[in-house]
């Protein structure tokens, strides 16, 4: 018979759960060399070597067992107590849905959202930028461990933002190949768990590997190699275009930074482009990606972008069939195909004498040495070393207050006439945010981003400071295509003290897949823009979003506009880290 302790007990437990309705089961990652039955294979003796171990599991496997580890959704093999396993996850600047490895529906359901990569590069700070990674990287393998996220992760991108109409030049550190490299190296050996200068701060060392130099605690990924800065503009398209290079510009400009990601940085995975360099497709560039092995030392897999072993034959007609392309990239060097072309068009190349098995065998060691060295192999992940890593881990003040740092020391100050900023804030009395993106928090964290944990919206983070403000969109998006708001725009910066303006792009405007095909301000927001430095009591504030370059001479120039800050995507804590640098509670790059 239950006592009325128990009862109440039970009650107050079945209120709890009611009440926190997010809160869910805790799941693990499936993984092979279980015991009894599937832990006596070489494979998963960790006395033995890794390459030994990696051979031996080649040896086990069937040729169509083989071809089924070719893309990046493998199939398991059953019989040998393997399960399936997706190469692809995305991390750039925080735990990202983009790729299939990575799910918010489960015990975690958002992960912290630090700035898009370009701002946090305009830090300049090679601590800042190893803190940031590491951060992102206990929470990528707490997300592992719950089942929600993959070991192998495709970021980061470093590509040099050569032209400023790029729509991906936000998710790079910049056009500067010396910044670049120096982010890579930065990157890749604290996501990994790879000793650095730079380790402990914020983050610790709980995360770095004890065992052995070679092992991970996850994998890095540095692309696209190489020659990549263009989408689709005018009539040329990602997925045929051939980027000309001279073999000076390629060894100045677009090679260090893999150089040094692969030599320094020690990257366990290389991503080749979708484009052709010289006439050649990247990702069929043998000379290229031999060069990284054998002259860079690189130790790692390869894999093309998606579906660029297909664009090969389908859109660049570099090759006369797919069995063409798919030889083509697997006697290059590629292991391992995002898509399903080398699973489909492998087989008949090898029936048709264009591909050996010992291709797929070299693609295979390289594949699963990777594997081995993050200890996939090695049984339960939860008895491993990272095993206590979990949702607590994520989301967490330290992860959060970090995203704020690196916000802040992004912001950069690019216009202050007459010393407006920072404000008194005793002596703002009210104060006008204006703008498509002011109240929006969907528009903090540019491309590749996941579910942020406490997005804070630039107007919610000036309305702190203040006891009267107003909002107005202005725009009722970032193309502004209409100056229907203008009239609230402007009643509302009349009536304030102090007004804010937050103008520039988002999305809609560049993108993957998206170029730009001007530098000005979307639309009619210069309008909107000058109407209201016009209709203000006192000159105003011009807050610029984006990763891109945007021309602002008429800003510049006018006397009306006082301050001009560019914010990029300043991810989750963007509303926090410009309310502290308008009131003064931090001092911003200028």
């Amino acid at each position: 018979m239950e006592t009325t302790l128990s009862f109440l007990l039970r009650s107050l437990a079945i209120c709890f759960v009611i009440s926190h309705p997010i809160i869910k089961a805790l799941s693990h990652p499936e993984f092979p060399c279980k015991p009894p039955d599937h832990n006596t294979y070489a494979f998963c003796n960790t006395s033995l070597s890794i390459q030994t171990r990696a051979l031996s599991l080649i040896s086990l496997l069937t040729l169509d067992e083989k071809l089924q580890q070719l893309s990046n959704n493998v199939t398991g093999v059953q019989r040998l107590g393997i399960p399936p396993y997706e190469w692809w996850s995305e991390s750039l600047h925080g735990i990202a849905g983009n790729g299939p490895g990575v799910s918010f529906s489960g015990s975690v359901v958002a992960a912290t959202s630090f700035p898009q990569v370009l701002l946090t590069a305009a830090a300049f700070n090679r601590s800042l930028w190893y803190e940031v990674a590491a951060a992102i990287g206990v929470e990528a393998r707490a997300m592992y461990n719950v089942g929600q996220a993959g070991l192998t992760f495709w970021a980061p991108n470093i590509n040099v933002f050569r032209d400023p109409r790029w729509g991906r030049g936000q998710e790079t550190p910049g056009e500067d190949p010396m910044v670049c490299s120096a982010y890579a190296v930065e990157f890749v050996k604290a996501f990994q768990g790879q000793k650095g200068k730079s380790e402990g701060g914020l983050v610790g060392k709980r995360v770095l590997r004890e065992d052995s130099e070679d092992g991970l605690m996850l994998s890095a990924c540095c692309k696209h190699f190489t020659a990549y800065d263009l989408e689709n503009w005018g009539n040329f398209s990602r997925y045929s275009f051939n980027a000309v290079v001279t073999e000076q510009d390629m060894e100045d400009t677009y090679q260090p930074p893999f150089r040094t990601c692969i030599e320094q940085g020690k990257a366990s995975c290389l991503m080749c482009s979708y484009n052709q360099v010289n006439g050649v497709p990247a990702c069929a560039r043998k000379d290229l990606l031999q060069k990284a092995r054998k002259e860079w030392g690189f130790n790692g897999y390869i894999t093309s972008d998606c579906d660029a072993v297909a664009t090969i034959y389908e859109y660049q007609n570099y090759t006369k069939t797919p069995e063409d392309a798919v030889a083509a990239v697997l006697k290059a060097g590629v292991d391992i195909n995002c898509g399903t072309y080398l699973l489909r068009n492998t087989k008949s190349a090898i029936n048709q004498g264009k591909v050996e098995e010992e291709d797929v065998d070299r693609a295979l060691l390289n594949l699963f040495t990777v594997q081995l060295r993050l200890g996939l192999f090695d049984g339960n992940p939860i008895e491993g070393q990272f095993g206590k890593l979990g949702p607590h881990d994520v989301c967490t003040s330290e992860h959060k207050g970090l995203a704020l740092e690196a916000a802040k020391q992004g912001i950069v100050l690019l216009k202050n006439r007459i010393k407006l900023l920072p404000l008194k804030k005793a002596g703002v009395s009210s104060l006008a945010i204006i703008g498509p993106s002011a109240n929006n928090i969907t528009k903090l964290g540019g491309g590749y981003s996941g579910v942020p944990c406490s997005p804070v919206s630039y107007f919610e983070g000036l309305n702190t400071y203040v006891k009267k403000s107003y909002y107005a969109s202005g725009c009722t998006d970032i193309p502004c295509n209409s100056d229907f708001g203008f009239k609230e725009a402007i009643h509302v910066a009349k009536k304030a003290d102090y007004v804010i303006v937050v103008a520039g792009l988002d999305l809609s405007q560049e993108t993957e897949d998206l170029d730009r095909v001007s530098l000005l301000l979307p639309g009619k927001q210069m309008s909107l823009v000058s109407s209201i430095a016009s209709a203000s009591k006192k000159p105003i504030i011009v807050v610029l979003t984006g990763g891109g370059p945007l021309d602002v001479s008429f800003a510049e120039a006018d006397p009306q506009i006082a301050s001009i800050l560019w914010v990029g995507y300043p991810g989750e804590a963007g509303g926090k880290a410009l309310a502290q640098i308008i009131f003064g509670d931090y001092n911003p790059s200028s």
